[in-house]
């Protein structure tokens, strides 16, 4: 055993010194120019196995016309690509990949190269941020990939990769909706109705059911914005949609908490159940002290003052909503002018 272990060092030395007295003494020059095609082709492994990528995938793509229907012209091929994954040309090599599945649908190296094409396709895959049409490319590719070889033993490498990239697809929507809810009630146009809270439901729900092997803690992100989005829909409501709302509110609770017994948002999935309930249990009336029962009762008394006929209906007023120090200054205020009268 160690006997093979030294010959393979040292022919793989031998072949690392031939490579380099090739690119440094213009021997490579010569071999580009010359006709010899099976010189060019063991230059061109050569040249590969001592990692040389950029002149081998030269010399390979030379070989394609000269040995196309050859066993030499098939392996060139795939070398090509080969040469230009590990030159990190992953563009080149998706093509040349993709190329040689075409030519060889049965050829030696038919599943390493559809394998190999969505991996290629995989390297180039941008943020999350930024448009994902490489990352669906690749997903096509590897279920390709699984379709046409579903006895692999590269399938497991090949579903991680297929649910890694789902994952940025789902992330890409979980940051879609949560800059929807994020905007809330601030006034725009959508796509929705100008509703934010409801353009946020909407993302993440059709995010959860288009992906529904996104990972756990995806799924559970999307899961508790859809709740943060209904709620806070419904504290906005008009007051004939209010109860309705709340109740949806309600229901989303229970499902939460169903699919995710344990989750770090339950505390939080749980004060707005709370709040939600108290609202379904008075018919859709806002607690007391809530902010928007206040700018209710503030409006409220504005509009009853400016419909007060005399001084007597005022007093009673002021009277009523004294607690409200705001509302209350406004009313004594015009009173004080009508008693200078």
């Amino acid at each position: 055993m160690r006997l093979d272990m030294g010959r393979n060092r040292l022919l793989f030395q031998l072949l690392a010194a031939c490579s380099l007295l090739l690119v440094s003494c213009g021997e490579y020059t010569r071999v580009l120019k010359s006709g010899d095609y099976e010189y060019k082709y063991e230059t061109a492994k050569t040249l590969y196995m001592s990692g040389h990528y950029h002149q081998a995938s030269e010399l390979f793509g030379m070989l394609l016309a000269p040995l196309k229907g050859t066993s030499y012209g098939e392996e060139s091929l795939f070398m090509l690509a080969e040469s230009n994954m590990k030159a990190k040309d992953y563009e080149s090599a998706a093509m040349f990949f993709k190329k040689y599945y075409q030519a060889y649908p049965k050829g030696r190296y038919m599943d390493m190269a559809r394998y190999n094409s969505g991996y290629a396709l995989y390297k180039q895959t941008v943020d999350v941020r930024l448009d994902q049409t490489s990352t669906m490319e690749a997903i096509s590719e590897f279920q390709s990939f699984l379709d046409y070889c579903p006895n692999t033993n590269l399938k497991g490498q090949a579903m991680e990769i297929i649910y890694e990239l789902q994952d940025k697809l789902v992330k890409k929507e979980y940051l879609s909706a949560k800059l929807y809810f994020d905007l809330g009630a601030y006034a725009m146009n959508s796509a929705y109705g100008g509703n934010n809270y409801q353009a946020c439901v909407v993302t993440a729900q059709n995010a959860l059911k288009d992906y529904p092997y996104a990972s756990a803690e995806l799924r559970e992100d999307l899961s508790i914005l859809t709740l943060r989005a209904k709620y806070y829909l419904a504290r906005q409501s008009v007051e004939e949609k209010r109860l309705e709302r709340f109740r949806d509110a309600v229901d989303e609770y229970y499902a939460f908490q169903n699919d995710y017994p344990e989750s770090k948002y339950l505390k939080e999935a749980k004060s707005i159940f709370d709040y939600s309930e108290r609202v379904v249990e008075s018919k859709g009336r806002l607690p007391e002290g809530d902010e928007l029962s206040k700018k209710k009762k503030n409006d409220s008394a504005k509009k009853a003052l400016k419909e007060l006929d005399g001084l007597e209906g005022a007093k009673k007023e002021v009277n009523r909503i004294e607690e409200d120090a705001f509302v209350g200054g406004i009313l004594k205020s015009a009173l004080g002018k009508d008693r200078k009268k």
